[in-house]
């Protein structure tokens, strides 16, 4: 069924509705700071690792194992520690570190 298909009247219902759910998105976002972002970054690599639960995907089954990938990601956390040595905070420092060494040894698991 296209645009064509709608009265006007169901058309003006339709843009109200997504402009709704656009709104519930945008409010319900976490707000981004570093941690989110380190998190965000680290929810990659254990997608990618198939470490991440079922329930984040909406038909409940998870993508296959990608180890160049999750190499990838975590190489990339690595990275950011590296560059921003010196410029966080004592939290920001140990959920680096904490995120680092969990995704590493599920890394070296995953690859065993």
């Amino acid at each position: 069924m296209g645009d064509d298909a709608l009265t006007p009247e169901e058309k003006a219902e339709a843009e109200r509705r997504a402009d709704e759910v656009e709104e519930k998105q945008t409010t319900q976002a976490p707000p981004v700071d570093f941690n989110t972002f380190v998190l965000s970054l680290s929810s990659t690599a254990l997608v990618h690792l198939g470490a991440a639960p079922p329930e984040l995907f909406p038909d409940g089954q998870m993508p296959p194992r990608n180890l160049p990938m999750a190499k990838q990601s975590i190489d990339l956390i690595a990275m950011i520690e590296e560059k921003t040595q010196g410029n966080l905070s004592g939290e920001e420092e140990r959920l680096l570190q904490q995120v680092l060494y969990d995704l590493r040894m599920r890394y070296v698991q995953a690859a065993g």
